[in-house]
Protein backbone atom coordinates (compact mmCIF):
# COMPACT_ATOMS: atom_id res chain seq x y z
CA UNK A 1 0.00 0.00 0.00
CA UNK A 2 1.49 3.40 -1.22
CA UNK A 3 1.24 6.31 1.02
CA UNK A 4 1.53 9.53 -0.42
CA UNK A 5 2.46 13.11 1.65
CA UNK A 6 0.53 16.03 -0.17
CA UNK A 7 1.99 19.95 1.72
CA UNK A 8 -1.07 21.60 2.44
CA UNK A 9 0.07 24.88 2.30
CA UNK A 10 3.01 25.72 0.30
CA UNK A 11 4.36 29.17 1.46
CA UNK A 12 8.13 29.68 1.72
CA UNK A 13 7.94 33.13 1.93
CA UNK A 14 7.29 33.48 5.74
CA UNK A 15 9.54 31.25 6.90
CA UNK A 16 12.33 33.06 4.56
CA UNK A 17 14.84 35.81 5.79
CA UNK A 18 14.04 38.22 3.21
CA UNK A 19 16.31 40.94 5.12
CA UNK A 20 19.18 42.45 2.72
CA UNK A 21 22.47 40.99 3.43
CA UNK A 22 24.72 42.74 5.78
CA UNK A 23 27.56 44.54 3.77
CA UNK A 24 30.88 44.65 4.79
CA UNK A 25 32.50 46.42 7.63
CA UNK A 26 35.12 47.99 5.36
CA UNK A 27 38.00 46.47 6.60
CA UNK A 28 41.65 46.76 4.79
CA UNK A 29 42.58 44.91 2.53
CA UNK A 30 45.78 44.99 2.94
CA UNK A 31 45.95 42.95 5.72
CA UNK A 32 44.96 39.67 3.94
CA UNK A 33 47.48 40.87 1.45
CA UNK A 34 50.49 41.32 4.65
CA UNK A 35 48.84 38.01 5.36
CA UNK A 36 50.15 36.01 2.21
CA UNK A 37 53.50 37.57 2.20
CA UNK A 38 54.30 36.72 5.43
CA UNK A 39 53.30 33.21 4.87
CA UNK A 40 55.35 33.12 1.90
CA UNK A 41 58.36 34.61 3.40
CA UNK A 42 57.88 31.33 6.58
CA UNK A 43 56.99 29.08 4.18
CA UNK A 44 60.85 29.73 2.24
CA UNK A 45 62.44 29.27 5.82
CA UNK A 46 61.06 25.73 5.99
CA UNK A 47 62.60 25.15 2.25
CA UNK A 48 66.09 26.62 3.53
CA UNK A 49 65.84 24.38 6.69
CA UNK A 50 65.02 21.59 4.30
CA UNK A 51 67.82 22.53 1.70
CA UNK A 52 70.32 22.76 4.41
CA UNK A 53 69.03 18.87 5.70
CA UNK A 54 68.97 17.68 2.21
CA UNK A 55 71.04 19.74 -0.27
CA UNK A 56 68.24 19.01 -3.43
CA UNK A 57 68.25 22.00 -5.85
CA UNK A 58 64.33 21.39 -5.96
CA UNK A 59 64.18 22.91 -2.40
CA UNK A 60 66.67 25.45 -2.90
CA UNK A 61 64.50 26.63 -5.99
CA UNK A 62 60.91 26.48 -3.80
CA UNK A 63 62.76 28.40 -1.72
CA UNK A 64 63.66 31.56 -4.56
CA UNK A 65 59.72 31.11 -5.53
CA UNK A 66 58.19 31.77 -2.39
CA UNK A 67 60.19 34.97 -1.79
CA UNK A 68 59.66 35.73 -4.91
CA UNK A 69 55.97 35.93 -4.18
CA UNK A 70 56.22 37.18 -0.57
CA UNK A 71 57.93 40.13 -2.37
CA UNK A 72 54.83 40.33 -5.16
CA UNK A 73 52.05 40.23 -2.40
CA UNK A 74 53.98 42.93 -0.30
CA UNK A 75 54.23 44.49 -3.06
CA UNK A 76 50.49 44.04 -3.80
CA UNK A 77 49.91 45.10 0.15
CA UNK A 78 51.37 48.69 -0.15
CA UNK A 79 49.49 49.35 -3.10
CA UNK A 80 46.48 48.25 -1.34
CA UNK A 81 47.41 50.63 2.15
CA UNK A 82 47.96 53.42 -0.01
CA UNK A 83 44.40 52.81 -1.38
CA UNK A 84 43.30 51.90 1.75
CA UNK A 85 44.61 55.58 2.66
CA UNK A 86 43.09 57.55 0.31
CA UNK A 87 39.82 56.29 0.62
CA UNK A 88 39.73 56.81 4.26
CA UNK A 89 39.26 53.47 5.56
CA UNK A 90 39.44 52.08 9.16
CA UNK A 91 43.35 51.31 9.61
CA UNK A 92 44.52 50.52 13.46
CA UNK A 93 46.47 53.35 15.00
CA UNK A 94 49.01 53.67 15.21
CA UNK A 95 50.16 52.23 11.99
CA UNK A 96 53.83 53.39 11.63
CA UNK A 97 55.46 50.18 13.72
CA UNK A 98 53.47 48.03 11.14
CA UNK A 99 54.59 49.78 8.36
CA UNK A 100 58.24 50.18 9.63
CA UNK A 101 58.09 46.18 10.69
CA UNK A 102 56.53 45.47 7.14
CA UNK A 103 59.64 48.25 5.44
CA UNK A 104 62.90 46.00 7.27
CA UNK A 105 61.10 42.80 6.11
CA UNK A 106 60.51 43.74 2.66
CA UNK A 107 64.46 45.31 2.27
CA UNK A 108 65.51 42.11 4.16
CA UNK A 109 63.90 39.82 2.02
CA UNK A 110 64.47 41.73 -1.41
CA UNK A 111 68.51 41.24 0.40
CA UNK A 112 67.63 37.35 0.63
CA UNK A 113 66.12 36.98 -2.97
CA UNK A 114 69.52 37.93 -4.33
CA UNK A 115 71.65 35.86 -2.15
CA UNK A 116 69.12 33.32 -2.96
CA UNK A 117 69.54 33.64 -6.63
CA UNK A 118 73.19 32.61 -6.89
CA UNK A 119 74.17 29.28 -7.35
CA UNK A 120 75.24 26.17 -5.22
CA UNK A 121 74.75 25.47 -1.77
CA UNK A 122 76.22 28.39 -0.32
CA UNK A 123 73.13 30.55 -1.94
CA UNK A 124 70.98 29.33 0.84
CA UNK A 125 73.66 27.78 4.15
CA UNK A 126 74.71 30.19 5.80
CA UNK A 127 73.52 33.62 4.36
CA UNK A 128 70.23 32.64 2.97
CA UNK A 129 68.99 30.31 6.05
CA UNK A 130 69.97 33.38 8.07
CA UNK A 131 67.98 36.34 6.01
CA UNK A 132 65.15 33.54 6.16
CA UNK A 133 65.07 33.66 9.76
CA UNK A 134 65.42 37.08 10.42
CA UNK A 135 62.63 37.97 8.02
CA UNK A 136 60.22 35.89 10.22
CA UNK A 137 61.84 36.89 13.37
CA UNK A 138 61.16 40.30 12.40
CA UNK A 139 57.86 39.58 10.75
CA UNK A 140 56.81 38.00 14.19
CA UNK A 141 58.07 40.69 16.42
CA UNK A 142 56.43 43.56 14.53
CA UNK A 143 53.06 41.20 14.74
CA UNK A 144 53.73 41.05 18.63
CA UNK A 145 54.78 45.42 18.50
CA UNK A 146 51.42 46.31 16.79
CA UNK A 147 49.23 44.24 18.55
CA UNK A 148 50.48 45.61 21.88
CA UNK A 149 50.16 48.47 20.99
CA UNK A 150 46.41 48.66 19.06
CA UNK A 151 45.30 46.93 22.51
CA UNK A 152 47.04 49.69 24.26
CA UNK A 153 45.71 52.01 22.50
CA UNK A 154 41.60 50.82 22.62
CA UNK A 155 41.75 50.50 26.15
CA UNK A 156 43.66 54.03 26.55
CA UNK A 157 46.46 52.30 28.98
Amino acid sequence: MQQHATIAEASFTRDADLRPARRPRGQPIHRMLVSFSAAYFAGALVTDLVYWQMPDVMWERFSIWLITAGLIMAGLATVAYVIDLAARKRIDRPAWPRALGYAITVLLALTNAFVHSRDGYTAVVPTGLTLSTLVVIVLVLTALVARALTNRHRFGV
